[in-house]
């Protein structure tokens, strides 16, 4: 069975991946098998670079094809930030709790409905020679809440409100997530992209 290696070590967003891709013919792994790979700083300007970028690096130093997403929150107050920085905007290193204490002190003030966002998660699929094969993504629409909500999830998932359900992604559970998230849309796309690559190269 080929290998299909994610270029994460966040442990949140791997276990998502691998569910959504479980019934692939693809032993799906991560950077979390790959200790040696180093860690892979994300520079670029835009989502496209840094995704290309972590798969690139991840498929030369292992020599497996590989995929690497990079997502970010929206915010339209914020003019559309902290988009590809929000895993990095309160610092190198801080956590998932003050990333998002952050986010509610740069919205304090702004009632909720002027606090529109969108997650959006662009994934890039590169082969074992690190060559570009595809690129997909992938949006959700929500709102920020005031304060955390809900356990469920990671990242930014318990401050982020979807109309619809009234409910956070923090609040939601996996199963319905994976149906609706920015991850889940461009997954879908990437399955696609699998297969067509896949047929392609039988």
């Amino acid at each position: 069975m080929k290998e299909l290696i994610v270029a994460s070590r966040n442990k949140g967003k791997v276990a998502e991946i691998k569910e959504l891709l479980a019934d692939l013919p693809f032993r799906v792994t991560s950077l979390l098998d790959y200790p040696h790979v180093p860690d892979i700083v994300e520079d670029g300007k835009t989502y496209r670079f840094n995704a290309v970028k972590k798969a690139r690096e991840t498929a030369i130093a292992t020599g497996h094809m590989a995929m690497a997403d990079d997502s970010g929150i929206e915010v339209k107050a914020l003019g559309n930030g902290p988009g590809i920085y929000s895993a990095r905007f309160a610092g190198e290193g801080a956590s998932e709790l003050a990333r998002n204490n952050k986010l509610f002190a740069l919205l304090k003030g702004v009632p909720f409905s002027k606090r529109q966002a969108r997650y959006r998660c662009v994934i890039a699929l590169v082969n074992a020679r690190g060559e570009e094969l595809g690129l997909v993504q992938g949006t959700c629409s929500g709102y920020v809440t005031t304060k955390n909500i809900g356990k469920n999830g990671f990242g930014f998932d318990p401050l982020f409100l979807i109309k619809r359900y009234n409910k956070t992604f923090g609040e939601l559970p996996a199963s319905l997530k994976a149906k609706i998230s920015h991850r889940a849309r461009a997954l879908k796309k990437f399955r696609l992209l699998l297969s067509q690559v896949t047929a392609g190269n039988s």
